[in-house]
């Protein structure tokens, strides 16, 4: 793997904590190999050149060290948003594993974004970050089934792989839910995949889901969406340039009914799906901060 210098590892969030109630974020690798079809970090704005092949953060550990020691403030610490940190190097390189001693070192949170259920091997270092601060783990899943995800997401584990993480991490306290995030039009759609989703989540443990019901589609990540399509979906792609054009935000073209359905299987389910829910469900110290707020 080659090692990139950087300079800085932690960054505080410029968008505020309203996403996930997250006050710092980084990344630990650079690309990602998961070779997932509509990755939005393809996109030329990123600055991300081969983004499929993996590199590492040259010091990573030691840069973060440093930072976090040099926080007043503790705050909840996101990994994977740009790139998955669980990618198959990880079994060797152990950086995420390296960066989750020092958060929980240090008196942090974390929240993590991923797809591979390599995660569990750090189930003895969530554990020990629950015992002492928030956290909040993230699985992306696009589709309950397997075969489609070997197309749309071909180099990660399936979905019902990461429906057993859940399980197992959900079995031992940690809070853990679906980011059902994109949602490809004409792809995972229907009102059928919505339905199967949430009930599959909920059996196996899932506390949340959520949402924004279609993706996004700008620039490389656009190009190499359609070269995609063309691949496994012949025909598929002039329907995207009908129905959207050089539009960046592809809603589902049946979003609002598809949403209704959506919410109505989360309330017969149990599973939160509003941020500000998840958010204060997840935050042992959530109603201390809202009266700190009032005053």
């Amino acid at each position: 793997m080659e090692f990139i210098k950087t300079k800085t590892i932690l960054s505080k969030v410029k968008y505020g904590n309203s996403w996930y109630g997250i006050d710092y974020n980084m990344n630990l690798y650079r690309g990602c190999s998961h070779g997932c079809i509509y990755c939005d970090s393809r996109s030329n704005c990123y600055h991300i050149d081969n983004f499929d092949m993996v590199s590492g953060k040259e010091n990573a550990l030691q840069i973060l060290e440093h930072e976090l020691s040099k926080k007043r403030e503790k705050g909840i610490v996101g990994i994977g948003a740009m790139s998955d940190t669980y990618n198959p190097l990880e079994k060797e390189y152990e950086i995420t594993r390296g960066a989750l001693k020092l958060i929980s070192k240090y008196g942090f949170g974390v929240s993590i974004d991923t797809k591979s259920n390599l995660i569990l091997r750090d189930l003895d270092l969530l554990k020990e970050i629950n015992s002492k601060n928030d956290i909040i783990i993230k699985f992306t899943i696009t589709t309950t089934r397997d075969e489609l995800a070997k197309i749309i997401e071909p180099r990660v584990c399936v979905p019902s792989r990461r429906l057993q993480a859940i399980k197992i991490l959900s079995d031992n306290g940690i809070f853990t839910g679906v980011m059902l995030n994109p949602i490809l039009p004409f792809i995972t759609d229907k009102e059928e995949d919505i339905k199967e989703l949430v009930r599959l989540a909920a059996e196996n443990g899932a506390k949340f889901i959520h949402t924004y019901m279609g993706m996004t589609l700008r620039e490389n990540q656009r190009d190499y969406y359609f070269k995609k399509l063309d691949e496994h979906f012949v025909g598929l792609k002039q329907k995207y340039l009908k129905c959207y054009g050089a539009r960046y935000n592809c809603k589902a073209i049946n979003y609002k009914k598809l949403y209704k359905v959506f919410m109505e299987e989360c309330k017969k389910y149990g599973l939160l799906y509003k941020m500000s829910d998840i958010i204060k469900a997840y935050k042992k110290n959530a109603s201390i901060h809202e009266q700190l707020t009032l005053f």
